[in-house]
């Protein structure tokens, strides 16, 4: 049976799991898939992780062993073996995202790599998920060559005869997503960005696919899963200009994301979470930037900050996104936001009137024109 799985640019990126215990079943749902007699090729939704760390185990098992026949046999399931009366190359049986893939074949799938592999500096890898691959085969690494040949032989033995790859088809993803809230015992739950990505990317042509990941992955990273996912509370709430009243992962697309769709997805990625997420970023570590000005603008920025809720922010991020270039207006605006912010500490309102308040003042009637004055009222 040839297997041959990839994890498409919709999927999130390799986050580190607990690698002490080595997975005895491998799920992966398949958004989408070809099957024949002899040959299993498909995208991957779940289970990524987990054939991750599988296939950096096996690696580093057929690149410890003095044994040449046990790393072959290792190597031909990490890569599948070409035919050179064919003109077929060797290719991986598991294939990462594009951002990753080069990487994690260059360093984990060919045969004598994890060695280099070792030698590299976690802070010079481009991207979470290789740093990630690192951190994981290093692990592994120490805690393999701790044992004696023979153990690492029955460890090898024990994954090719008693793990199971469980490869579970589904129609469409929609159906696939619901069975992976139902598998989903021991990974990490989807988020709502999760879901959003793959509605998303799913939703543009492999070119604009790979280029509009790569964008959203960069905002992910610079941002962290947790305050990237609070990003998308604060897009609700600039799109809406109203109070959550349901989940988000029912208000967002209702709210946002029917703007965008069908056909301009791509938009959405490059002209709000790109610069969203740079504004987040602003704010968060007070970098604004301008030729004068901006040290006026981090202050408040950094008053703001001490407040004890983040109701301000959704406001902080429009007007940053929309008047980066006039640090006057920012910090004209900023000013009195900070007061109506502090004011509201001060006299303990409420969530309600905190959320509602400043929101209709300085967002106007529609998400391209808001604010042409920073008016703001306590």
């Amino acid at each position: 049976m040839v297997v041959r799985l990839f994890a498409p640019d919709r999927n999130r990126s390799v986050v580190d799991r607990d690698v002490a215990r080595p997975p005895s079943e491998v799920a992966a749902p398949v958004g989408s898939h070809h099957r024949s007699e002899n040959q299993i090729l498909g995208d991957g939704l779940d289970g990524q992780q987990r054939l991750t760390t599988l296939t950096i185990l096996l690696s580093v098992l057929r690149d410890l062993t003095e044994d040449p026949e046990l790393r072959g046999d290792l190597d031909r399931l990490v890569m599948e073996p070409g035919a050179k009366i064919r003109g077929l190359a060797p290719r991986p049986r598991l294939t990462l995202r594009s951002r990753d893939a080069d990487f994690f074949e260059k360093y984990v799938q060919t045969k004598g790599a994890v060695g280099t592999l070792l030698t590299l500096k976690e802070e010079a890898l481009r991207t979470d998920a290789q740093k990630a691959v690192l951190r994981n085969a290093t692990v592994l690494h120490q805690s393999l060559t701790a044992v004696t040949e023979e153990r690492r032989l029955e460890l090898a033995q024990m994954l090719a005869e008693r793990t199971f790859l469980v490869v579970v088809s589904t129609p469409d993803l929609d159906s696939a997503h619901r069975i992976f809230s139902v598998m989903n015992s021991r990974g990490l739950d989807l988020s709502p960005t999760d879901i959003f990505k793959s509605q998303i990317i799913g939703d543009l042509g492999a070119e604009a696919s790979e280029a509009c990941a790569t964008t959203w992955e960069h905002a992910e990273e610079m941002l962290g899963r947790d305050d990237f996912a609070e990003l998308f509370l604060h897009l609700r709430m600039i799109f809406a200009k109203k109070r959550a009243e349901q989940e988000l992962l029912k208000e967002f697309p209702e709210q946002v994301l029917s703007r965008y769709f069908p056909g301009r997805a791509e938009v959405f990625v490059h002209d709000v979470v790109r610069p969203y997420a740079e504004a987040y970023a602003q704010i968060r570590e007070a970098r604004y930037e301008s030729a004068s000005g901006a040290e006026a603008v981090n202050a408040w920025f950094r008053r703001l900050q001490q407040v004890d809720n983040y109701d301000w922010r959704p406001a902080a991020l429009w007007v940053l996104r929309h008047h980066e270039d006039d640090p006057a207006w920012l910090d004209t605006f900023m000013r009195a936001l900070e007061r109506l912010s502090a004011s509201m500490f001060v006299r303990r309102v409420y969530t309600t009137p905190r959320v509602t308040h400043g929101t209709p003042s300085c967002f106007g009637s529609s998400t391209t024109d808001w604010a042409s004055t920073p008016r703001l009222s306590s």
